[in-house]
């Protein structure tokens, strides 16, 4: 199953989420969980099943109980298949900030030239033809 699946389900992102508090036995997991949703100590087994499956988290066990935890592989697939969508965005992103600095720029340049240096005018100081062509 691919990454975004397993966190495309609301269940499995409410679990995800409750396992990077910290670990959890399944049984507070199931409480938890299982009452946010209402569903049954068996369907959230199949959902951490398919975490633990799919690199999302692993379970310890501890005599009777299972202790579940994050894992980083699950969370490592997700961001890299976002990243690889997110990068060639990043690039047009970047070139269109690059073309609105350059058009703030030119425009920056035509005002200075179209207005006369108000400064010395305001000063009494004679603007001299070569001055207003710059």
């Amino acid at each position: 199953m691919h990454a975004l699946d397993i966190l495309g389900d609301p269940v499995r992102r409410r679990l995800v989420e409750v396992l990077a508090q910290g670990p959890q036995p399944a049984g507070a997991l199931v409480d938890l969980v299982g009452g946010e949703f209402a569903i049954s100590q068996p369907a959230i087994s199949r959902h951490l099943r398919l975490l633990r499956e799919n690199g999302f988290a692993d379970a310890d066990i501890d005599g009777t109980r299972r202790i579940y935890h994050l894992r980083a592989d699950g969370l490592d697939a997700a961001a890299a298949y976002l990243e690889r969508l997110r990068s060639p965005m990043s690039q047009r992103l970047d070139a269109l900030h690059t073309e609105i600095a350059r058009g703030r720029s030119s425009r920056r340049r035509e005002a200075a030239v179209a207005e006369p240096d108000h400064e010395a005018a305001a000063s009494g100081i004679p603007i001299t033809p070569a001055q207003e062509a710059s």
